[in-house]
């Protein structure tokens, strides 16, 4: 009997001090400028927080104050010193004379709306009433993942964001840096692509809180080509060195052919090294077996390219070669004739005609080509 009674007498206290409250809170408050004097519901400034953040709700207290208390909409959340709310994160600050505040820590997006400060004097009852608003940081919450696609395909790239206020969405491209590409959707539409457009692309949320960014890498994958082969010389005896250098995604395999006959690392004094887009084909002692015509090949899954590189034999000079061009670079042909009483001396070449003034240097040049001959006919024994 005693506990039953107890519990009735607490449902009844209860019961008063709720009807009490709401008595401060008729239904349906008309709604007043801020600064009203001559209302008793009076409304504050907008309070705006960020998410996670802590917002003070204070309202002022007065002089022969008998009740007051703080609501959420409907649910009161402090009376007097008394919580009522279950929400650990909202605690009393301050209760005295001169105001009625209390807190709630970590806002969150379910915090955001209108708060009531019901303060109950002797002769009347006063409402304050503030909004709060919570802003939220934007998130990106919906993003391409990185895409691989063949040259020539249209892509569609997808960024979607949250946040308060409500985020604004802009692509761009990062690398490669030559490219200019910006757009202010949550979509970017690229048709026909080429390999030129790979790279990384950006996307970036932002509003008035805070800034969101991610990334995307788009590749594209197109057929080889090869670079122009160039011709090697190489003296017979000496290492050559063929290159083949290739542009492909996904990244060429080399093959190397002799005419119809595939050239492998397995043949004698030669080599094929393979370093990303380059093969190398190494002749560590060229033979005469070995100067010809070599063929690259280069393959992926898309396609194919091939080059033709020769390997030619260049000869050393020797002593002898050396006299036969200085003889051919020095001399001419020279002839001579006599018309009358003055001699002329002809030289077929770029000497032209002299006449018979330049004797003495005609009977020089003879002697020269004469020792020239002598030491050419001795080199032969």
């Amino acid at each position: 009997m005693r506990v039953r009674g107890y519990f009735t007498a607490s449902c009844n206290s209860l019961t008063v001090m709720s009807f009490r409250l709401l008595l401060l809170l008729p239904a349906g408050l008309p709604v007043h400028s801020q600064g009203d004097s001559q209302s008793d519901n009076k409304v504050m400034d907008n309070i705006t927080v960020r998410q996670g953040e802590t917002v003070f709700l204070s309202c002022s207290q007065g002089d022969l104050v008998t009740h007051s208390a703080w609501l959420n909409r409907s649910s009161i959340m402090y009376a007097g010193v008394d919580k009522w709310s279950v929400d650990p994160r909202v605690s009393l600050v301050t209760l005295n004379q001169d105001e009625f505040t209390i807190k709630i820590e970590n806002v969150d997006m379910t915090d955001e709306g209108q708060y009531i400060c019901a303060v109950q004097t002797r002769s009347r009852a006063t409402t304050t009433s503030v909004h709060v608003i919570v802003q939220v940081p934007p998130k990106i919450t919906s993003l391409s993942k990185d895409v691989v696609v063949n040259e020539g395909s249209n892509v569609s790239l997808i960024c979607a964001a949250s946040g308060k206020p409500d985020p604004t969405v802009s692509w761009k491209v990062i690398t490669p840096a030559a490219q200019v590409l910006t757009t202010e959707d949550e979509y970017l539409e690229i048709p026909s692509i080429s390999r030129q457009r790979a790279g990384t692309y950006e996307c970036t949320a932002v509003n008035d809180v805070a800034t969101d960014v991610q990334t995307v890498e788009l590749t594209v994958n197109y057929a080889p080509s090869l670079s122009e082969g160039k011709d090697v010389g190489v003296t017979l005896g000496q290492q050559g060195v063929l290159q083949c250098e290739a542009d492909a995604v996904p990244a060429a395999a080399f093959e190397w052919y002799r005419d119809d006959r595939r050239v492998v690392n397995s043949f004698d004094g030669i080599e094929i090294e393979d370093s990303g887009a380059l093969s190398q084909l190494t002749f560590f002692n060229v033979s005469e077996g070995d100067y010809g015509n070599y063929t690259c090949v280069a393959i992926n899954e898309l396609g194919s390219a091939n080059a033709s590189i020769v390997l030619f034999e260049v000869i050393e000079p020797t002593s002898s070669t050396l006299l036969q061009g200085l003889f051919s670079e020095t001399t001419s042909t020279l002839l001579e004739f006599q018309t009358g009483s003055e001699n002329y001396t002809v030289f077929e070449g770029p000497g032209a005609v002299q006449d018979g003034n330049s004797a003495s240097r005609a009977a020089h040049t003879s002697t020269c080509l004469l020792i020239l001959l002598a030491l050419q006919l001795l080199l032969k024994f």
